[in-house]
């Protein structure tokens, strides 16, 4: 059993579009919709195909993956392929993906933290409704 997702024969319609001369018309007409956008300087148009199939009993029917492939396009505000990008399954595992994360830009004693959670409580109560409340039920 095959599952397939996304833009079948991907690898084969890339190579009809024509970096420099290729508009979002072709693109569309060849490929379709693009699976997703993005906007950046220019639009970054991403497409997808996707093949998994059901992997031998000994991994009790697990999919595999064997196909995944992306395509990246790069088109100008004139609506032209500036740049185009093909990455494969084995181009993906090559990709080194950075482990480290960053801190929090602030502390709870700093400046920022205090005013952003002084606008919290403001939208979340506007008129002191709580703040009152609270204060007559305390002196009771």
């Amino acid at each position: 059993m095959v599952k397939h997702h996304g833009v079948p024969f991907l690898e084969k319609k890339q190579s009809e579009l024509i970096v420099n001369q290729s508009n979002k018309n072709d693109i569309r007409k060849i490929l379709g919709n693009p699976s997703t956008t993005s906007k950046f300087d220019n639009d970054i148009w991403i497409y997808i195909e996707r093949k998994q199939t059901q992997s031998r009993l000994k991994n009790l029917g697990k999919m595999k993956i064997f196909k995944n492939d992306v395509l990246v396009l790069e088109i100008d505000g004139y609506g032209i392929l500036k740049k185009k990008e093909f990455y494969n399954k084995d181009d993906m595992e090559n990709i080194k993906i950075v482990e480290t994360t960053t801190q929090a830009g602030f502390k709870k004693n700093s400046f920022i933290y205090d005013f952003m959670s002084s606008m919290r409580q403001k939208i979340n109560d506007p008129l002191g409704q709580r703040a009152k409340k609270r204060k007559e039920t305390s002196q009771r």
